[in-house]
C-alpha cells in the first residue's frame, strides 16, 4: 500500500493546522484539566466542572477517570517524558486500583463517589475497556508486570462480556459500540504492551462491523441490528449515531495502513463517506448528533443537536482516510469539519471546548465536562492529527 503525502502550499497549509492542534492541546486543553480536575484530596480526578473549571459534581465516572489516566499515559510515552505526566498517570492508576473494581464478580463500577465507594454498575462493560488502555500505557512505561496483566484482564472482560438484554427478548438487538471499541481498545494494547490477542480481536470485530452492521444497499452504517445483521424498522433501528460509525471508520483505516489491507481501506471510506452524505447538516453545518435512516425526524429534540467527540473522530477519520488513498475529497471534508467545529466549539475565553451545541451551533450548555465529557475524545484528536499531518507531510 502507497500512502498519500502532499507538498507545496496545500502541505504548508495543513502543517499549520497540525501545529494548531498540538499547541492547543499543550496550552489550552491539557492545561484547564490539570489545573482543575486533578483531586488532591481523595484521589482520581473531577471531571464534572462547568464553564470556568469549578467542580459541580463530585461523583467520578470512571470512564472518565480511565480515560484521562490513559492520556496522560500515551503522552508521557509518545509526545514526550514528563516527570509530571506520569505522577498523574499513576495518580489515575492508583484510584482505580483502590476504587474500580466489585469485588464480588470483579466488574467495574460505572460512577463512584469522590472517596470511591460504588454508586452504579451498568450493563455493558466499557469502563473496563478503558481501563484497559490506562493499565497498558502505565504497564509499558513502569514494566510493572501486574499492571500489564491487569490490561489483559480488563481488554478480556469487556470484549467477551455479554450485556443484559436492555429489552425483552421479542425483539433482540447489539450495537456498533463494542465491536467498534474492541477495535480502539486491542490497537491501544498492541502498541503498548504488544498484546498478543490484539490482532485476532481486531480482525474478528471489523468482519463483524462490514457483515452485520454496513448496508451497502442502504448506503449507511447501523447503530443497531437484530444479532444477524437484520434491519428494524423502528425507532431504534433506525437511527444512525454518524459520530460513531465516524470514529469506527478511522479505527479500521488505522488497521488497514498497519496491515496493507485495501479492502479494509475501501470499507472505512465507505463508512465515512455514506456517513457524511446522511450526518452533515446542509442547513446549519456540522454532524449531528443521530439521523433516521429514511430522512424522517429524529426520535428526540436532542438528537438534532451537535456535540464535540463526533467531529473530533470526523476530524480524524478524514485524515486517515487522505493518508490511506491520497484523494483531494477527503481534505476537502477535513477543512469543512476543522473549519465549522473550530467555529463553535471552542471557548476563547475560559478556554477548551463547550460540549453540547444546539442545531445551530449556539452554545446548549456551558458544562466543560460530565460523565460523557472529560479529557478524552479532544485531546486524542489533537494528538491523533497532529501525528497524522505529520505522517500526510513526510509522505
Amino acid at each position: 500500500m502507497k500512502l498519500a503525502g502532499l507538498k507545496g502550499q496545500a502541505a504548508k497549509q495543513l502543517e499549520a493546522v497540525g501545529e494548531g492542534y498540538q499547541r492547543s492541546l499543550l496550552q489550552d486543553v491539557l492545561p484547564f484539566w490539570v489545573d482543575h480536575a486533578i483531586d488532591r484530596e481523595c484521589g482520581g480526578f473531577l471531571t464534572a466542572l462547568d464553564r470556568v473549571g469549578r467542580v459541580i459534581d463530585t461523583d467520578k465516572g470512571l470512564w472518565t477517570q480511565a480515560r484521562f489516566t490513559w492520556l496522560l499515559g500515551k503522552l508521557h510515552r509518545d509526545l514526550e517524558a514528563r516527570p509530571e505526566w506520569l505522577d498523574l498517570c499513576r495518580h489515575g492508576v492508583e484510584f482505580l486500583d483502590r476504587f474500580g473494581f466489585d469485588s464480588s464478580d470483579g466488574r467495574m463500577w460505572f460512577t463512584v463517589t469522590r472517596e470511591g465507594a460504588p454508586l452504579r454498575k451498568r450493563r455493558y462493560a466499557f469502563t473496563e475497556s478503558f481501563a484497559a488502555i490506562a493499565y497498558g500505557e502505565y504497564a509499558a512505561i513502569t514494566g510493572s508486570a501486574v499492571h500489564e496483566q491487569k490490561a489483559k484482564e480488563c481488554f478480556l472482560r469487556f470484549a467477551e462480556h455479554i450485556p443484559v438484554p436492555k429489552y425483552e427478548s421479542t425483539r433482540p438487538t447489539k450495537s456498533l459500540g463494542q465491536p467498534m471499541i474492541i477495535i480502539a481498545s486491542a490497537q491501544e494494547l498492541r502498541a503498548s504492551i504488544g498484546f498478543e490477542q490484539a490482532d485476532e480481536w481486531i480482525e474478528r470485530s471489523i468482519d463483524e462491523i462490514q457483515r452485520d452492521h454496513c448496508k451497502p444497499d442502504l448506503r449507511c452504517v447501523l447503530e443497531t441490528v437484530g444479532p444477524g445483521g437484520e434491519v428494524s424498522d423502528h425507532f431504534d433501528g433506525r437511527t444512525l449515531n454518524p459520530g460513531h460509525a465516524i470514529e469506527g471508520a478511522w479505527f479500521i483505516l488505522r488497521e488497514a495502513m498497519h496491515r496493507g489491507r485495501e479492502d479494509w481501506v475501501e470499507l472505512g471510506c465507505n463508512m465515512l463517506d455514506w456517513t457524511w452524505e446522511l450526518g452533515w447538516d446542509p442547513e446549519h453545518g456540522g454532524l449531528s448528533s443521530f439521523v433516521d435512516l429514511n430522512g424522517g425526524p429524529p426520535q428526540t429534540w436532542w438528537h438534532q443537536m451537535k456535540l464535540w467527540w463526533p467531529h473530533n473522530e470526523a476530524v480524524l477519520a478524514t485524515l486517515y482516510a487522505y493518508r490511506a488513498t491520497g484523494k483531494e475529497v477527503y481534505l476537502s471534508m477535513h477543512r469543512q469539519v476543522h473549519d465549522w467545529a473550530h467555529r463553535y466549539f471552542p471557548d476563547s475565553e475560559a478556554g477548551e471546548w463547550f460540549g453540547y451545541l444546539q442545531g445551530n451551533g449556539a452554545p446548549a450548555s456551558s458544562i466543560k465536562g460530565d460523565l460523557w465529557k472529560g479529557p478524552f475524545h479532544l485531546p486524542r484528536m489533537q494528538l491523533y492529527g497532529a501525528e497524522m499531518v505529520r505522517e500526510i507531510i513526510k509522505g
